[in-house]
C-alpha cells in the first residue's frame, strides 16, 4: 500500500504588526527643549544651532522626507541633514522617533554618528549626522562595479563590528542592505546607517517576528514564522542579510534573481523559503564560500554570531590585504 505523506500547510498570511510595532515603542518624550529666538527650533544639543546650517544640495528623498547636504556657517564643517516633514505618514513618523532613540544609545566608530536633533514649530523633525561622501555601497556597486573579496573582508569587518555592538546593547537592526550601509572614500570606511525599522530587545526572551525591513533580505524565518516555532533569535536575521549583502556585492546582482529581472513579493518568498540558499560561482575562495555558508544557514540557530563571524578564517586571510 503506497504511503501518502501529508502535506505541510505553509501559513502565507502576513502576520499583523505586534501591538509596539503599531504605537511607539518608547516612552519617547521629544529632546529636551532650549529656546532658541533665531527660529523657533529646539535642539538636542546646544554646540549645532538648527540656524546655523547652510543646506549645500539634496542628497536623496523618500519614505516622507529628504535628505540634504549641509554646512555649519561657523566650523564649515559638512554634516548630512535628514528631514522627515510634519505631514508625513504616521508609520514614517514613528520609525523616525525610533531612529532617534536608536542613535541616543548607540556610540561606535561602525554606527553612523549623531550630532543634534532638532523640532521645528510646522512639525519638521530634523536628525543631524555626519557625512559619508560616497553615498553608500549600493551607489559604488551601481558606480563601479562588483567588489573583490579582500574589499569584501574589509567591509564585512567593519560591518560586524557594527553589529556587534549593536547586538552586544540588544539592538536589532532588522534591515541590513547595501542601500543602508555609508561609505566614507578614506580608507573604505563603511557604517551603519537607517535605524527607522530597528529593536531595541528589552527582555531576552522578546519576539522579533513582525514583518519589518526590506522583504529581499528578510530570512527565512521572517517569512514563515510558523515553520520555526513562531518566535525566533532576531539577532540570526542580521546575520542573513548580511550575507545576502555581501553575495550581492560579489555578484553584482540580487543573488535569488537573475541579473536584471525584477522582483516580486511571491517569487521572493518562494526562493528564500523554498530553494536553496545562493552559492557562490566556482572563482570564489574556499574561506569565502565558507563565511557566506556561515551566514546563510536556513536554519536560523546554525548561523554564527557577528562575534564568531569576526574570527572566521576569511577576514582573518584578508586582514592584511590592501582595500
Amino acid at each position: 500500500m503506497a504511503v501518502v505523506k501529508q502535506r505541510r500547510q505553509l501559513n502565507l498570511r502576513l502576520p499583523m504588526p505586534e501591538l509596539s510595532e503599531r504605537c511607539l515603542r518608547f516612552p519617547l518624550a521629544l529632546p529636551p527643549t532650549a529656546p532658541n529666538t533665531n527660529n523657533n527650533t529646539t535642539a538636542t544639543t546646544a554646540a549645532i544651532a538648527y540656524s546655523d546650517l547652510e543646506k549645500l544640495q539634496v542628497l536623496g528623498h523618500g519614505n516622507g522626507g529628504t535628505v540634504y547636504k549641509v554646512q555649519h556657517r561657523c566650523t564649515h564643517k559638512i554634516y548630512a541633514l535628514k528631514v522627515v516633514h510634519g505631514d508625513a505618514d504616521p508609520t514614517v513618523r514613528r520609525q523616525v522617533f525610533r531612529e532617534m532613540e536608536i542613535l541616543r544609545r548607540t556610540d561606535s566608530p561602525f554606527i553612523v554618528q549623531c550630532f543634534g536633533i532638532f523640532e521645528k514649530p510646522s512639525g519638521d523633525i530634523a536628525i543631524l549626522m555626519e557625512y559619508m561622501d560616497s553615498g553608500t555601497l549600493d551607489t559604488l556597486l551601481n558606480k563601479n562595479g562588483t567588489f573583490s573579496e579582500p574589499k569584501l573582508a574589509h567591509i564585512a569587518s567593519q560591518i560586524l563590528k557594527g553589529l556587534s555592538y549593536l547586538h552586544g546593547h540588544k539592538i536589532i537592526h532588522r534591515d541590513i542592505k547595501p542601500s543602508n550601509l555609508l561609505v566614507n572614500n578614506n580608507n573604505m570606511q563603511v557604517k551603519i546607517a537607517d535605524f527607522g525599522v530597528s529593536k531595541i530587545m528589552c527582555r531576552s526572551l522578546d519576539a522579533c517576528n513582525s514583518y519589518v525591513g526590506t522583504c529581499a533580505y528578510m530570512s527565512p524565518e521572517r517569512f514563515d514564522p510558523d515553520a520555526y516555532g513562531g518566535n525566533y533569535n532576531g539577532y540570526a536575521g542580521d546575520i542573513w542579510s548580511l550575507g545576502l549583502t555581501l553575495l550581492e556585492l560579489y555578484l553584482g546582482h540580487f543573488p535569488f534573481l537573475q541579473p536584471g529581472q525584477r522582483p516580486d513579493w511571491a517569487t521572493l518568498m518562494c526562493a528564500i523559503c523554498f530553494g536553496d540558499p545562493p552559492s557562490l560561482p566556482d572563482g570564489a575562495s574556499p574561506e569565502f564560500r565558507s563565511f557566506i555558508e556561515c551566514c546563510l544557514q536556513k536554519e536560523f540557530s546554525k548561523r554564527w554570531t557577528a562575534s564568531q563571524l569576526l574570527t572566521h578564517p576569511f577576514l582573518c586571510k584578508n586582514r592584511r590585504s590592501d582595500c
